[in-house]
């Protein structure tokens, strides 16, 4: 339905501007100026949504601006050997990335948005699942990572974070490691913070945790983001480092145990998304490829000698 704004201003509107609807209170002029209806769905701005396969790039384009000043994302699309990309060479892979990942997670996890422009994106794994499948890699452009990161990218992804993030999932959650929930990723475009956005989708969650009895873990990589999740029960378990920048790459491990209820809004979807069969407010962000996809290239590096032992993430 049409809605009517009211524009006020010091003095009176000209008898040439008599077309439009107006009239004079105290003084000043009050034009009423009327609203067109967009064919935006209502339901965007208000409700959480699932992010359908067609749909990835969009929700991809907006993660990548959420991450885009993000240390772990510089610290595997800008490693130290890339000077002969281009900032928008850098742009792209980033992008290409967030793709990825977003399209595996439609295939075999759990994407939800809200916003009229896919403004926030939250990705998940529910209990028991991952990205392993063979089908999810080929389909989601996951295996092309390993032909458009650099050397160093490589060397960084495959070798060092994918087994640290995976081993210290293990190692924090123990038997209950299948049995949690865990937030992948969380980001909120630039200019459509502060609107609450985040907080609708990750309540989102929380709920469907809560009434599954189920912890719910994530990596961290700012401190900002640490304090806001806090706020929501998660507790800091311990901090991890990726160290083969100059500088090292701090991830904090947080985990919520699941709690007899919550505060929430009426904005969570009616029912949970489809898990799909197979098997990092600001932001949150890991690296999440299948153990499957890194245990083939981690063989095939050894064959080829790209890879050098060293030692896995999200915003």
């Amino acid at each position: 339905m049409a809605s009517a704004m009211l524009s006020k201003s010091k003095s009176k509107l000209p008898s040439s501007s008599s077309s439009s609807a107006s009239s004079v209170m105290n003084g000043s002029s009050v034009t009423l100026v009327e609203l067109k209806r967009s064919l935006v769905p209502q339901q965007w701005t208000e409700s959480v949504r699932p992010v359908r396969l067609a749909e990835c790039r969009e929700a991809a384009l907006s993660l990548a601006h959420a991450f885009a000043a993000d240390d772990y994302a510089k610290y595997l699309v800008d490693p130290g050997d890339t000077s002969n990309l281009s900032p928008e060479d850098k742009w792209k892979l980033h992008v290409d990335m967030m793709v990825y990942v977003v399209a595996a997670h439609c295939i075999d996890g759990i994407a939800t948005t809200i916003g009229p422009h896919f403004d926030s994106v939250a990705l998940w794994l529910a209990p028991g699942q991952d990205l392993d499948g063979w089908w999810t890699l080929l389909r989601s452009g996951l295996w092309r990572l390993y032909f458009q990161l650099s050397p160093e990218g490589k060397r960084r992804y495959f070798d060092e974070v994918l087994p640290l993030l995976h081993d210290t999932k293990a190692d924090v959650l123990g038997d209950r490691d299948a049995d949690a929930w865990y937030l992948v990723y969380l980001g909120t475009k630039p200019y459509s913070q502060g609107r609450g956005y985040a907080k609708r989708l990750l309540e989102d969650g929380i709920q469907r945790a809560d009434a599954e009895n189920r912890p719910i873990y994530l990596e961290s990589s700012s401190e900002s983001n640490n304090a806001y999740y806090k706020k929501f029960g998660f507790e800091i378990k311990r901090d991890v480092f990726l160290e083969r920048g100059q500088a090292p790459v701090r991830l904090s491990i947080m985990v919520r145990e699941p709690q007899a209820s919550i505060s929430t809004t009426n904005n969570a979807v009616s029912a949970p998304p489809p898990r799909n069969k197979g098997t990092s407010a600001g932001a949150v962000a890991p690296a999440v490829a299948s153990k499957k996809f890194h245990h083939h290239h981690q063989h095939h590096h050894v064959n080829v000698g790209g890879g050098d032992g060293a030692a896995r993430r999200w915003g």
